[in-house]
């Protein structure tokens, strides 16, 4: 894990190329998921990922005695794992609060915004590109890696999917690869979402730069601090955080053409 472990926060590593691998094209099908439902399950390794996380809630419900509240779970991951919790948290609701970190493409950022940002020349993750490089996603994702256009979603969903459950994001400005202007603007849209049901605190945004992929940066410790203590620990704290320390254009009236509506 490669944020500080909270205090008073128990903590279960969850070895999860063993229940999907991710070696590259060649490792497609393979681990326990694969093992139990036949390696040409459409499922790919996020979503394997995702299904081994909600095993091991199942298992701590099960256990009344494990001095683990079940009622206040977390996800967390850096880079292909952050993607894994992003997954993880969007796709079973008993998660209380989701921290992918620095999940870039797959994870934070939209495959759209992604695109716009190589195609002004940047060195940044798209989804033509991953598909090629990992098995993190279904085979039907591949039709639409040069059409991303063409996909009835965006990763601001995703956060949508997490809503209105705990979601801190956090990003690295100095990542190229990773897609900062995509990740801030598709979070900034996936917020409008929380936004709608009423909790636009219960989603934060810190996106701090200058330092090591999946280093965490002792600014963000307070925010890291006060999501914790809100949705794992039970108590107050201000989680009203979205930031970026980067000069980032981005226009949401051309990438966002709706009006937020009231849905709590």
């Amino acid at each position: 894990m490669s944020i500080p472990t909270p205090a008073g926060v128990a903590v279960i590593n969850f070895n999860n190329d063993d229940i999907a691998a991710q070696q590259g094209g060649s490792s497609r099908g393979q681990g326990k998921f694969y093992t139990l439902y036949g390696s040409n399950h459409s499922a790919g390794a996020l979503m394997a990922w995702a299904w081994g996380v909600s095993r091991i809630i199942d298992v701590l419900e099960s256990l009344p005695n494990s001095r683990i509240n079940a009622a206040r779970i977390g996800v967390t991951g850096c880079s292909r794992n952050g993607k894994g919790a992003f997954v993880a948290g969007a796709f079973d609701d008993r998660i209380a609060l989701t921290i992918p970190q620095e999940s870039g493409s797959g994870g934070s950022a939209c495959w759209r915004l992604s695109d716009s940002q190589k195609s002004s020349g940047q060195n940044v993750q798209t989804a033509s590109q991953i598909v090629g490089e990992n098995v993190w996603l279904s085979t039907a994702f591949n039709s639409f890696s040069n059409a991303v256009t063409r996909l009835p979603v965006d990763h601001h969903m995703l956060a949508g999917l997490v809503a209105p459950r705990g979601l801190y994001v956090i990003e690295n400005t100095s990542m190229e690869w990773l897609g900062n202007l995509s990740c801030y603007g598709c979070q900034t849209a996936g917020r409008t979402i929380y936004r709608a049901l009423g909790v636009p605190d219960n989603m934060g945004f810190s996106q701090v730069g200058n330092h090591n992929h999946c280093q965490f940066p002792s600014s963000q410790q307070s925010e890291l601090t006060a999501f914790v203590q809100k949705f794992l620990l039970g108590q107050s704290s201000n989680t009203n955080i979205f930031k970026t320390d980067g000069n980032l254009n981005y226009d949401a009236n051309t990438w966002q053409p709706w009006t937020v509506p009231t849905l709590a």
